[in-house]
């Protein structure tokens, strides 16, 4: 029994350790394209509202580890199609990086006149990348059976896109082709 909750806990180790370095890898990513933006003429909005962005990651992170370490259980039966479902996600945000290349970022940067991207998945849905997150703020904790951190920070998450969503359609609509293109598609889902 010790043994496979220690194999358990290896296993969240690796899992989370990969998601923390993908994520500061990430936001160095975006500050390179936050400069090249800059340097283009982009300004940038929301940037009241990124703090919660960065604090809602961060408490995502902390819980998930000190329900884990404090609480843990083990892995749930279901545990391999999390897994799956979260390693499509982590797909799919390759895709959506890729895809926008230098406009990629965390935060709202708005280049006016330029066409928006939509190629890769943007092909389908407006906002590919924001569905990723909220199914990696489901899945990961759930497949530690991390309960309270998947119910609470997919929640916060929730709120927090439900303010940055429509301000960076605004702005986009306001500057780009966005509304011609994105008029018809989904948010979130296909």
């Amino acid at each position: 029994m010790a043994r496979r909750e220690g194999a358990c806990l290896t296993f969240f180790w690796g899992v989370i350790s990969f998601v923390i370095a993908q994520r500061l890898l990430e936001l160095g990513i975006a500050a390179r394209n936050g400069k090249w933006m800059k340097a283009q003429g982009a300004y940038e909005v929301g940037r009241e509202h990124y703090k919660y962005i960065v604090l809602g990651h961060v408490g995502f992170f902390l819980s998930l580890i000190l329900e884990v370490q404090l609480w843990h259980k083990g892995l749930p039966p279901w545990w391999a199609w999390l897994f799956a479902v979260f390693v499509l996600a982590q797909v799919l945000r390759v895709w959506c990086i890729s895809s926008l290349g230098k406009f990629w970022n965390t935060r709202i940067f708005v280049l006016p006149g330029v066409k928006v991207v939509t190629s890769g998945p943007y092909r389908f849905v407006r906002h590919p990348n924001y569905a990723v997150v909220i199914v990696e703020f489901v899945t990961l904790p759930l497949m530690f059976e991390a309960y309270f951190t998947a119910g609470l920070f997919t929640l916060l998450k929730i709120m927090l896109l439900a303010v940055r969503i429509p301000l960076e359609e605004k702005a986009l609509q306001e500057a780009t082709n966005y509304a011609q293109v994105f008029g018809a598609k989904s948010r979130l889902i296909p």
